[in-house]
Parts: structure tokens; sequence; C-alpha cells
């Protein structure tokens, strides 16, 4: 057992301006116990840098979510959320996620893969008339996602400029004040809030007035958790696959005989896009913080009730006790349990639905573009709570 009288280390350890893990994740990986580190913001945390750690406090029902609004949560940016499903623990959070499963369930989004491939490779030839170079994000990378989760939400695509800047907020961390943070988050309710008025005006056959009919009909939900429900599934349903598309790039690029297997047998596509959710450390940082709700064990360390503890999830899905040469890129991987999409009752509702467009995505890449390549300096997200290229020149 270790003590909480240590002086924590300041967190977070990985670099905005590349997709590299901190070798500081091994050093915590390999020390007895857990370990102490302080945010920007709130109360120190217990830091989770193991496999089997993490799939602990992920899923066991006595670290919660919802006991962070109590508390001076850690956390990267000032202000702090305590609204919205991704603040809840069962049965609020299975209530609220119920309404939305359907939508996201294998068989559903499978429905989608023709129309996906057909945007990207659309996107691809727009991208070849106009001629290199082309920016990899702003032509290829959000047009994919944005569109898809517009066409299922019901919300106008050519409103992307608009919430573009909202979800980036949304997901900043040091570049907005409390203040700022939250009258962003109104503008985006607000916004909401139209577009859901207009569709009890005009019902259509989408995921918004699904939840509309939830909230009407069955008064299964309220209308505030209405209107972030539908925010939270237009943020969470573009931006981190907008931003592992170009990731995923990057990464193949710097493994060149990883991307030539790809070329050689497309069929590795499906198993290349697991390894690379494993392999690419998305976050800046750790997950949010989980409170237990009572004593519990952890890697060594008693957690007492009452105390965070905050899970690195690119550092869990590098443990050498888990995956074979975990440090190595293997697009050939078999058996790949990554918790690139997190797990228990948070695990990522749009997987199946982020899984598809990843691979469609690559797979357009791959067979369309052989020569591609980086043709420009990238200009890198930052102050955000994920990681990844504003824009990446590309040509082929």
């Amino acid at each position: 057992m270790t003590a909480t009288d240590i002086e924590p280390a300041a967190y977070p350890f990985n670099k905005a301006t590349a997709l590299t893990l901190s070798e500081r994740y091994e050093d915590a990986r390999a020390r007895e116990g857990l370990l102490r580190v302080r945010l920007p913001y709130g109360e120190p945390a217990w830091l989770v840098t193991r496999y089997a750690d993490a799939r602990l406090v992920l899923g066991d029902r006595r670290f919660s979510r919802a006991e962070a609004g109590r508390h001076d949560e850690p956390r990267q940016a000032e202000a702090q959320t305590t609204t919205g499903i991704l603040s809840m623990d069962p049965p609020d959070h299975t209530r609220l996620r119920k309404l939305s499963a359907k939508a996201f369930t294998v068989h559903q989004v499978e429905k989608l893969r023709p129309d996906i491939r057909a945007l990207a490779d659309s996107l691809i030839d727009d991208m070849i008339a106009a001629g290199p170079p082309a920016d990899l994000v702003e032509d290829y990378a959000l047009p994919i996602p944005v569109g898809v989760i517009c066409r299922m939400l019901g919300v106008p695509t050519e409103d992307r400029p608009r919430f573009r800047v909202w979800s980036d907020n949304a997901l900043s961390t040091s570049s907005l004040t409390a203040e700022e943070f939250h009258a962003s988050r109104e503008e985006l309710r607000d916004y909401m809030r139209g577009l859901i008025e207009q569709h009890r005006a005009h019902p259509a056959d989408d995921l918004m007035t699904s939840l509309i009919e939830a909230r009407d009909v069955g008064d299964r939900l309220s209308e505030l958790e209405l209107v972030d429900l539908c925010v939270g599934i237009l943020v969470a349903g573009h931006e981190t696959t907008a931003s592992q598309i170009p990731n995923f790039v990057c990464t193949l690029l710097d493994h060149p005989e990883q991307l030539a297997l790809l070329r050689e047998d497309p069929e590795l596509i499906p198993a290349a896009v697991e390894e690379l959710l494993r392999f690419v450390p998305l976050g800046i940082g750790a997950s949010q913080a989980r409170y237990a709700t009572e004593d519990v064990e952890v890697g060594g360390t008693l957690v007492r009730a009452g105390e965070p503890v905050v899970v690195a999830v690119g550092a869990a899905n590098r443990d050498a006790l888990r995956f074979t040469d975990a440090g190595k890129l293997d697009v050939r991987r078999e058996g790949n349990g990554h918790l690139g999409f997190g797990h228990g009752a948070h695990h990522c509702l749009g997987a199946p639905l982020a899984r598809l467009e990843l691979q469609e995505a690559l797979r357009a890449l791959v067979l369309r573009l052989p020569g591609l390549h980086i043709a420009g300096d990238l200009v890198w997200k930052t102050e955000m709570l994920v990681r990844g290229p504003r824009s990446m020149p590309v040509g082929w």
C-alpha cells in the first residue's frame, strides 16, 4: 500500500504536437502501486497506467463519474462539467444510453457502409480533381464523420463551421476561462434547442426525432437531458474520428512496412484499425476522473473512498503484460482487446460507427492514393483534450 502524502507529479505527460507516448508512462507502469498526479485544475488524483488496473477502474461500479460533481474534480480545463451523459452513473446513465443505443448497433451501422464508402471515394475524387496539395483534415478527415453524424442526427451539414467552433471549445483545455467555456456551451445548447423545435414541427426519420418522441411521448428524459444528449452525440460523433484519421495516416507513414502490408492485402484493414486504436494515444492526458465510493485496492494502492482516479488509456494499451511487443505497431495483431473505446458502462456508444468510418476512410486512402505522402508542415491542435493535426498537407 502507498500513502497519499507524497508530492504529486505534474500531469499530463504527453506533448500536443506529436503522437508519441511519454516515457514517463513506462516509468509509472514499472513502479509499485499507483502514481500520484496533479492536473492543472482540481485536487490530486491517482494515475492508472496498467491494463488490468484500467479495466478495474473503468468497469467497477465502486468507481463513480457522478461523484465528480461533488468534488473539485482533477481536470485540464478551468471549467468543470457536471451535466451530460458522461457525468452520470447508472441508472440515469443507462436510461439515456438506451434511448440512442439502437442507432449505433453493429447491425444498424453496417447499413451505412455503402454510403460512407461512396462519400470517402467522392472526397478523394474531389482532391484528385483539385490537384495536390490537399489538406487531409479539412478536405477528407472532417467531412466523413461530420457528414455521417449530421445525417443520422438531423443536423444541417452546412452548419459545420458554426458547430466546429463550439466543438473545439467543448474539448478545449487552457484556452478558455470557465466563463467563456460555459458561454460557448450555452450557445451550442441554444443552437440545438432551435433544431429540436424545428424537428418537433417537422418530424423526420432521424435520431433527433426519435429522441424527441422519447421526451414528448414517453417522458423518458428531461428537456435539458434531450438537448445535452443531442449536443454530446454531435460533438463526440465527429471529433475523435476526425482526429484519428490523420493520426492513423501519420502513424502508417512513419511505419511504411505496415502501410505496404495494407496495400498488398486490404483485408487487413479492419485489424489495422484496431491496432491503430491501440497504438495511437489520442488523448493529451488521462480520461475523466472516477471517484471511489468505498476503499478499493488498485494495483497495490489502497484508493480510499472519496479519492479520484484517472485512467491513462494510451498507457494501458501499451502494457507489455497484456500485449506482446506492446510498443510495436503490428497490423496483423490478433486478439486485440484494446481500451481505445473505453470499458464498462461508459464504453463508447458510437464505437461501431467510428470503426466503420475509420475502416472506410483508411481503405479509400490505401487503395486510391498509393503515393500518399506529407507535402508540407503539419499544424497541430493545441490546448485540446485530443491530439491530432489541425491541418495536414498531403500529396500523392
